[in-house]
C-alpha cells in the first residue's frame, strides 16, 4: 500500500503505479473553459506536471507561482501543467489574480481520471497528492517527485536540474512490455489470441484464471461492501477510458472480474492489458 501524510497522519495513494522509463498513461482532465484535456494534446513537447490537492491552500499557491516563474526561463519545447481537483471557474479566477501564464492549470474533479492513471489519487481525501512528474518528448515517464507529507512544498530545484538533463538528454531507455499500452478498439475481423500467447502471458499475471480458454477470472477481497465497491467504481473509470467493459460479480466483499473480447469470441491483448491495469491498482 502507497501512502502520504497529512500533518503527520497516513493516507492512502490508489490508482496505477507509473515507474520511471515506462511510457505515461494518458488522462482526461478539464480545461478552464470546460473542454477535454488529454496528454496527446501536449505531443511533440517536455511536460513538467505539477500535482497539488487545492489553490486555496498557501503551500499549492505557491507551488503554482514557483513554477509559472521558473517556467519563463525554460525552453518553448517545455509546456507545465498545473493538475488539482480544484474546479476549473476556481482555476481561472486564481489565474487571473496572480498573473499565471506560463502554467496550464487544468482540473481532475470529473473522474480522477488523472490521479487513477497516475497512482496520485488520496483515498481519503478525495484530493491529488502534491508531486511532479517530467514526460519528455515521446510520452516516456523521465522523473517523479512525491512529498511524503502533503503540507511540505517540493524541492524545486531538483526539479529544474532534472528537466534541464531531460532538456538535454532526449533519449531514454524504455521499459519493454509485450503488450500496448492502451486497448485497441474492436473492429470486424478481430482474431483472439492462440492459446501459446494465452498460457505465456497468463504466466505473467498472478491470480488470474483461464476459464473455458475464453476468459480470464481474478477475485478481489476486501475489509467490507464499501471497500469492495470503491474498488470497482475506481476500475470502472480506467476501464470505459480504455473502452473495454469488464463483467463484475460483487457479493458484500468480494469482487469477481472477468474479461473476455466478445468480438473476438475470446482474449485478445486487450484483455491482458486491462488485467495489467487493475493488478497495479
Amino acid at each position: 500500500m502507497r501512502t502520504v501524510n497529512f500533518q503527520g497522519q497516513p493516507l492512502t495513494l490508489v490508482g496505477r503505479r507509473v515507474k520511471i522509463g515506462s511510457f505515461a498513461p494518458d488522462f482526461k482532465v478539464t480545461s478552464q473553459d470546460m473542454k477535454e484535456v488529454n496528454l496527446n494534446n501536449f505531443n511533440g513537447r517536455i511536460k513538467v506536471i505539477t500535482v497539488f490537492p487545492s489553490l486555496d491552500t498557501p503551500v499549492c499557491d505557491l507551488q503554482v507561482k514557483e513554477f509559472n516563474k521558473r517556467a519563463s526561463n525554460v525552453s518553448s519545447d517545455v509546456v507545465v501543467l498545473g493538475i488539482s481537483k480544484d474546479l476549473p471557474f476556481s482555476q481561472a479566477r486564481f489565474c487571473e489574480s496572480f498573473e499565471i501564464k506560463n502554467v496550464a492549470v487544468l482540473s481532475d474533479y470529473k473522474t480522477s481520471s488523472f490521479g487513477l492513471n497516475y497512482g496520485l489519487l488520496i483515498k481519503e481525501l478525495n484530493l491529488l497528492a502534491r508531486a511532479v512528474l517530467i514526460i519528455d518528448k515521446n510520452n516516456v515517464v523521465r522523473y517523479i517527485q512525491i512529498t511524503p507529507e502533503i503540507t511540505s512544498s517540493l524541492d524545486y530545484d531538483d526539479v529544474m536540474d532534472n528537466l534541464f538533463f531531460v532538456m538535454s538528454n532526449p533519449q531514454q531507455s524504455i521499459l519493454k512490455d509485450e503488450l500496448p499500452q492502451h486497448c485497441k478498439p474492436c473492429e470486424g475481423g478481430i482474431q483472439s489470441l492462440p492459446k501459446e500467447k494465452i498460457d505465456r502471458l497468463l504466466a505473467q499475471y498472478r491470480g488470474w484464471e483461464l476459464v473455458e480458454d475464453k476468459k480470464i477470472v481474478k477475485e478481489f477481497k476486501f475489509k467490507d461492501f464499501l471497500e469492495a465497491k470503491y474498488f470497482l467504481d475506481l476500475i470502472s473509470i480506467i476501464a470505459e477510458e480504455q473502452g473495454h467493459h469488464p463483467t463484475f460479480t460483487l457479493l458484500y466483499n468480494k469482487l469477481r472480474i472477468t474479461l473476455t473480447t466478445h468480438a473476438a469470441g475470446g482474449l485478445t491483448d486487450n484483455d491482458f492489458i486491462m488485467a495489467k491495469i487493475i493488478d497495479e491498482m
